[in-house]
């Protein structure tokens, strides 16, 4: 009878082990993509929505709280240029270019334009704030 009770408790102890295990490979989705390019080497950071970044194809790393909110944030401010597919021309005063992959489409400009799309430039400061994360100097 006890030797009953115990194969039943280890069954069920692994199949909710197993069970259990199903749901912990599953990987959170990534939130946009970042190239820049323009002076020095180009530049290019992956965000996930799970909290990391990676940095040039490097190891996924850790983002702050705050950064990870503003990135979690950006998708949905830069969802109407993307469906759109924003493509701003560089300008001879420029020194980056940048281009942003997200689910809606993809924003292709230079680092001036930020000073006329507050999204673009929040974008800007979210890669630069983002960079020591990774290691990345850029």
């Amino acid at each position: 009878m006890l030797a009953g009770r115990a194969r039943a408790l280890v069954a069920a102890t692994l199949g909710a082990a197993v069970l259990g295990g199903c749901g912990l490979n599953v990987a959170a989705p990534d939130l946009f993509d970042v190239t820049r390019t323009g002076e020095g080497k180009p530049f290019t950071m992956l965000v996930n929505y799970g909290g990391t970044v990676r940095c040039d194809g490097g190891p996924a790393k850790t983002l702050s709280d705050h950064l990870l909110l503003v990135a979690r944030d950006l998708p949905g401010q830069l969802q109407a240029d993307a469906q759109r597919k924003l493509d701003l021309p560089s300008p001879p005063t420029s020194v980056y270019r940048f281009k942003v992959r997200l689910q809606y489409g993809t924003i292709a400009f230079p680092d001036t334009a930020a000073a006329k799309y507050p999204a673009l430039a929040q974008l800007v400061q979210f890669v630069l704030q983002a960079q020591p994360a990774c290691g990345a100097g850029g």
